[in-house]
């Protein structure tokens, strides 16, 4: 089991790299990671710079939304993460991205159907948009999780994307495919007609991401 002050570091470090990576901004997105043994996690605070990011401005919560440390607010998106690992029992971690392609597509509302084999051994198949609700809510939180289903990422209309992961990796490189792979079929669209794989292509793909990556 985890110490929370490991937990409290791990939570800078995913922070930091997909901040470095492009995937977030200051002040935009955030990261959690859930306690080993508690129904409770630990979340990046509101209003969070990413280079400042430090130990004690980490907040401590459990899934009622109690906050359980003192000092800094939680993301304003708490509740959505509340309630997704409430209902997704082996989700350790959630990354919340306002990334470029990934967020012009929410703002379409596109779903991104399943274009690359890479797309259903890690993600679980196709990349659906949720309905739109407001930021911040519960609301918003029971949107992504219908529009996640049993897979590991989502789009959030017209607010980016959601990504859970059962490893802290997991979740780095689901964030950064997803962006990839929004860029890539937004420049598919840009071309012409993308083409769509059929379940005979990636059929034999979901037993890798069973057994590997589904959580």
């Amino acid at each position: 089991m985890k110490r929370e002050t490991d937990l409290r570091f791990e939570v800078i470090s995913v922070a930091k790299t997909i901040f470095k990576k492009g995937l977030v901004d200051n002040w935009e997105g955030n990261v959690s990671i859930r306690s080993d043994l508690k129904q409770e996690f630990y979340i990046t605070p509101t209003l969070n710079n990413y280079l400042d990011l430090t130990e004690e401005k980490v907040v401590h919560m459990d899934f009622n939304g109690k906050i359980l440390s003192n000092g800094t607010k939680p993301s304003t998106e708490a509740k959505m993460h509340s309630l997704l690992y409430s209902n997704r029992k082996k989700v350790r971690c959630i990354i919340h991205t306002h990334s470029l392609y990934a967020t012009i597509l929410s703002i379409n509302h596109t779903n991104i159907p399943i274009i690359m084999e890479e797309q259903v051994i890690l993600l679980g198949g196709s990349i659906e948009i949720s309905e739109y609700k407001v930021a911040h809510t519960e609301e918003i939180g029971r949107a992504a999780l219908i529009a996640l289903n049993n897979k590991n990422a989502a789009l959030l209309a017209n607010h980016g994307a959601i990504i859970c992961g059962k490893t802290v990796e997991h979740a780095i490189k689901f964030a950064e495919f997803l962006e990839k792979l929004s860029k890539i079929y937004w420049g598919a669209l840009q071309i012409g007609n993308p083409q769509i794989l059929s379940d005979k292509d990636y059929g034999g793909f979901l037993g890798d991401f069973e057994n590997m990556f589904s959580c």
